[in-house]
């Protein structure tokens, strides 16, 4: 099939695009789709109905399940923009219905579009799934040089994690969400174990589900990292100061007294099923095994210790 006009419905597939040099035949994305810089430029065909900026995290809690529950869309469709789009492939996915356009979305899409286009839906659930999500993307759309070459390079940067580990391994806990607490799911906690830490509370593929401050407690975590889902490291802060930091139950753990509480960019290198996740995993490496990673380098502001 020549693919030549491409709606993303998901923002990890957008980058890709981007990194496959095919970002001319974009004519479509959503409101999350912000890397690189200009892909904020191209026309928005999916918006969200919730504005996160101007919400606590407990109110993005309850308004998105109270939209849930009451079968209420999360997300909004531009059909102005999406018929100029006019595509003949639409990505998308099934991971999480919270987290990006979802099937509601791509059902009304086909809808609308008198040409239905061809369908490719992104669904990994951990690394090896998310990397060879290039491979299938790479043969859609001709790529098959450049996805090999993007996968080698991948590949090489987690041996390199991999082959690094201590032999004593911290008890690491994941939080993907702050009030109320949610464990990191999906690719997290394999994530976490190839950066040399064990994981807690979740396992790798299961999505992420509630826990409650007793059980982040009785987890007993030597490092706390806090990867609040689309959040970047500033408004991870933010949240951290006005919900946790004068927490007595929370500051009676031994990795707050520690001084082992970091925040993440989960926004650029966690919440999303994208390639920059291997970027996730070596700033996780610098945080579990700091003696043996000092010297990698990742992106300026990725994480910080904010205990």
């Amino acid at each position: 099939m020549d693919v030549s006009r491409i709606v993303s419905f998901l923002p990890s597939a957008t980058e890709l695009l981007y990194e496959f040099g095919v970002e001319e035949k974009l004519f479509g994305v959503t409101h999350e789709c912000k890397y690189p810089d200009s892909a904020k430029l191209k026309p928005q065909v999916i918006s969200s109905v919730i504005n996160s900026d101007a919400l606590t995290s407990n109110e993005i809690n309850t308004i998105t399940c109270t939209l849930l529950r009451d079968g209420k869309n999360i997300f909004e469709l531009n059909k102005k923009n999406l018929l100029n789009a006019a595509p003949d492939l639409i990505i998308t996915q099934e991971t999480c219905e919270v987290c990006a356009a979802y099937t509601n979305e791509v059902k009304n899409a086909l809808d609308i579009l008198p040409i239905k286009p061809k369908l490719y839906s992104m669904d990994p659930h951990n690394l090896n799934e998310i990397i060879e999500s290039v491979t299938h993307l790479g043969k859609i759309l001709q790529k098959e040089k450049k996805a090999s070459d993007i996968v080698t390079s991948l590949y090489k940067r987690i041996q390199n994690i991999q082959n690094s580990q201590n032999k004593i391994k911290p008890k690491i806990l994941a939080i993907e969400w702050i009030e109320p607490f949610f464990t990191a799911g999906h690719w997290i906690p394999e994530m976490i174990e190839l950066a040399g830490g064990i994981n807690l509370i979740s396992k790798t593929g299961e999505h992420s589900r509630r826990m409650d401050m007793i059980e982040v407690k009785n987890s007993d975590p030597d490092i706390i990292i806090l990867m609040p889902c689309g959040f970047d490291t500033a408004r991870t802060i933010s949240e951290y100061n006005s919900i946790l930091k004068n927490n007595p139950t929370w500051n009676s753990l031994n990795a707050v007294k520690n001084n082992q509480v970091f925040a993440v960019d989960a926004n650029s290198f966690f919440s999303k099923p994208s390639i920059r996740t291997v970027e996730g995993l070596e700033i996780l490496a610098k945080i579990i095994q700091p003696d043996k990673f000092d010297d990698l380098i990742v992106s300026t502001g990725a994480f910080f210790n904010i205990s």
